[in-house]
């Protein structure tokens, strides 16, 4: 009985801590895991798989010009879909079956942040 107390107060602790799914510490790592490799840790499109002979270039989330020209809904389906979603480069591959929707929404948040724009409305 003591093991599994000793076992349920940290998980407890970590609950009542108010430790949730999308928090800016979770989205930063879901960044660096799924999209950093082409989109670059900073966001700016120069990623370490982006090399000279790479047949697109990543979009770079730090444009606010270019990211303003997408509403959310347009980041969500790109996210989940893939690049085709919006007649891009089906080198953006689709997240809909790794990523929960919590990741999602709190991603297409970190993307505004590194923009800082809203994007289109719609």
């Amino acid at each position: 009985m003591t093991r599994k107390l000793l076992f349920i107060l940290p998980f407890a602790s970590f609950v009542l801590l108010g430790v949730e799914a999308g928090s800016a510490a979770e989205v930063e790592q879901v960044f660096k895991f799924y999209c950093a490799q082409c989109h670059g840790l900073d966001g700016d499109g120069k990623g370490p798989n982006v090399t000279k002979d790479f047949p697109v270039s990543p979009r770079n989330f730090t444009s606010a010009a270019e990211m303003n020209k997408l509403s959310d809904a347009d980041v969500r389906n790109v996210i989940l879909d893939g690049g085709p979603a919006l007649s891009k480069s089906p080198m953006m591959p689709p997240w809909s079956k790794t990523l929960s929707a919590e990741d999602v929404d709190a991603l297409i948040k970190y993307l505004r942040k590194l923009c800082q724009c809203e994007g289109k409305k719609g």
